[in-house]
């Protein structure tokens, strides 16, 4: 019997394989011809040989700087990717950038004397590390258990390392992360040669803070390596080669979405991302100019679910304008459907994108080209500019933060749209794409707070998205998803777009009569408490209130279902009542069926003469939260931005304090400590 099984499995493989040709290609295209690293032995490895060991890794190459990153946007990512190449054109250094999620860590107390370890760290939420540098983050705070138990007082005393780290002050754990790691080194005994980098996102300094953080860590080096400088001109990293068949039309744009988000965000296979079909989607707003879509998503049968307060990852698309314009800018208009194969010249390097694209694909499905530019990018491309007017103009945005401040952060330009105002009519900027790989970030997956309870939706995500462009003289900056998924929902519904609103090609969205989108769950722990029977306390504004509306979908069916439910209050805030003040009628079901245990307080801001917010709410309701809080360990909710978090949490503060014994800061501490506040902000 088990010979006649192997033989139907054989024939059963084989059929498959001769039958999806394209599919496997395509697999090797996408997930082997990233860059990988050669393993020293031609192969051949030991008994005691652990590819994913980091001390390994960096003995096998000759790595004597190692750039550590935590990055969840790409920001850390890139600046460690721009630090090892500084290192090695400008010091003759082997570096390597390396993400935290894909080595383990128990033999870092054999880290190598000569070698320095460099950790730049991103920190968000409630100064949590991002998702790669979790793992990481755990380990060595958290009592490491390293391999070698020789040194047990300080296991790291070989270590040299620096840190910066990427945070926003208008969060109570500004870079939590980085000064944590910092401190968890400092006590295994590694030794750190500057001060630790912080960088503000809230106050737009990031970039600043890292350019004269990193100048302080090369002139430390300089005194304890004894390096030296070179005088090198700025050389791409990759190579880009079209396929010497160039083929016409759309033949090499024919890789689906999720294709190209597995490829780029997935390659090793270990995330689930998949395709999912948009069920419904309707507009909540009745304004003129800002438009908030309701969408659902249908992931039945797709091996995907969510737990309520959970985040959906989409996967969106570059509006049509800012693919044509950077395309039309860098020349790269005429061969934009050109296949191309794009290589590292460094073993190390790792290449930004899948390694088989088009220039189109490139820039429609791959590249952030409407993200924002950095300084460091500019001082690249001067380089290979030949207007003397256009050159000196980059090369004071370049070198005058106050002045780049101003002409273009303040107006939030991207790269095509900053090259195309400072260039002559019609003329085109011969900037290698090579360069443009290593100066604009992949594009990343934007996430949302799931507005569905997973008990009353288990096969469909609800998310709750809105887009509000901001209006500048001659243009209007809309941003990336939001727009997307407004074009996706003015699609299947049939209809018009609004006058300035951004096209995009669906073609990879559409599947037959229906739409799909590429997702993946993010976990939160943005959750509901475990006994039903604790009362909470929500606070949100604007699309803040989409966990909340899965809060109290899900307090409803348990209510329905026969289980005690604690009282529920949720304020929520935004401009009128009658333009964006969204599920008003669920609101007032929840009501019918919660009674008593449900209430619902909201501020309109631009309604009455006074402006009024939702920390104004608390101040006026203090009586009906101040019991919940201080006698009933009542669970608090924070979901917006973080001005208006930053807000609530003072007001709170303040009314714990003047109306009880109790410190209101270190209240609300203890109450994070024991899971009892939760902020979900950004």
């Amino acid at each position: 019997m088990s010979i006649v099984f192997a033989s139907a499995l054989g024939i059963l493989l084989l059929f498959l394989f001769k039958a999806q040709p394209l599919l496997y290609s395509r697999l090797a295209q996408f997930g082997g011809e990233r860059q990988t690293v050669l393993e020293s032995g031609q192969g051949k490895t030991s008994r005691d040989s652990n590819p994913k060991c980091i001390v390994q890794k960096i003995q096998e190459l000759g790595i004597n700087f190692v750039v550590f990153y935590g990055s969840q946007t790409g920001n850390a990512h890139q600046f460690a990717e721009q630090l090892a190449k500084e290192g090695r054109t400008r010091f003759g250094l082997e570096t390597l950038a390396a993400d935290l999620e894909e080595y383990d860590y128990a033999r870092l107390s054999r880290f190598p004397k000569e070698g320095t370890a460099v950790f730049i760290l991103s920190s968000y939420g409630e100064g949590e590390p991002t998702d790669n540098a979790a793992p990481f983050f755990s380990f060595i705070t958290e009592d490491p258990a390293f391999a070698d138990t020789e040194q047990l007082d300080d296991p790291l005393q070989s270590m040299t390392y620096a840190a910066f780290g990427l945070g926003n002050s208008t969060y109570e754990h500004y870079n939590a992360v980085v000064r944590k790691v910092d401190a968890a080194l400092e006590t295994l005994g590694a030794r750190r040669v500057v001060h630790v980098g912080e960088g503000d996102d809230g106050l737009g300094t990031v970039e600043d803070s890292f350019i004269t953080w990193k100048e302080s860590l090369w002139q430390s080096l300089r005194e304890l390596r004894g390096l030296e400088q070179r005088d090198t001109k700025f050389e791409p990293s990759f190579v880009v080669t079209p396929y010497s068949s160039v083929r016409q039309g759309h033949e090499g744009d024919d890789f689906s979405l999720l294709e190209l988000s597995k490829a780029q965000n997935d390659p090793t296979g270990t995330q689930m991302w998949r395709s999912v079909q948009v069920k419904k989607s309707e507009e909540l707003f009745t304004s003129s100019d800002r438009y908030c879509t309701h969408m659902e998503l249908d992931i039945q049968g797709t091996g995907l679910s969510y737990v309520t307060g959970d985040h959906v990852s989409i996967w969106p698309i570059n509006a049509d304008v800012e693919v044509e314009r950077f395309l039309r800018v860098f020349g790269l208009w005429e061969q934009r459907h050109t296949r191309i194969k794009i290589s590292a010249i460094h073993s190390t390097e790792r290449i930004p994108i899948p390694a088989t694209t088009t220039y189109d694909t490139a820039a429609r499905h791959l590249l952030d080209i409407a993200g924002p530019v950095s300084r460091q990018s500019i001082s690249i491309f001067v380089q290979y500019l030949t207007h003397e007017t256009q050159k000196l103009s980059l090369l004071k945005m370049a070198s005058d933060s106050g002045y780049f401040h101003d002409a273009v952060s303040s107006k939030l330009l991207n790269i095509a749209q900053l090259i195309e105002i400072t260039s002559q009519a019609g003329q085109v900027c011969p900037i290698p794409f090579a360069i443009l790989l290593e100066c604009v970030k992949p594009l990343q997956p934007r996430h949302y707070s799931i507005s569905s309870s997973s008990l009353v939706q288990r096969d469909t995500v609800s998310l709750t998205v809105v887009a509000n462009p901001i209006h500048f003289p001659a243009r209007h900056f809309h941003g990336v998803a939001s727009n997307f998924l407004l074009a996706v929902k003015r699609h299947g519904n049939g209809e018009k777009a609004s006058l300035n609103e951004p096209s995009y090609d669906l073609t990879k969205v559409k599947t037959g009569t229906s739409l799909s989108l590429a997702v993946q769950i993010r976990r939160s722990n943005f959750r509901l408490p475990q006994d039903s029977a604790w009362p909470v306390i929500m606070i949100g504004a604007g699309t803040g209130i989409a966990p909340f509306r899965a809060f109290i979908q899900e307090r409803c069916a348990q209510a329905q279902s026969g289980i005690s439910i604690g009282k529920s209050i949720l304020f929520y805030g935004c401009r009128k009542e009658s333009e964006d003040f969204i599920y008003g009628t669920e609101w007032k079901a929840a009501q019918k069926i919660l009674g008593d245990q449900f209430k619902l307080f909201t501020a309109f801001s631009r309604q009455a003469r006074e402006k009024e917010y939702v920390q104004h709410l608390l101040s006026k309701y203090a009586s009906e939260v101040l019991p919940l809080l201080l006698t009933q360990n009542a669970y608090l909710y924070i979901c917006g931005d973080t001005h208006m978090a930053r807000e609530v949490q003072h007001t709170l503060q303040e009314l714990i304090t003047s109306e009880s014994q109790t410190n209101g800061e270190l209240f609300l501490k203890n109450a994070r400590e024991f899971g009892r506040f939760q902020e979900d902000v950004w």
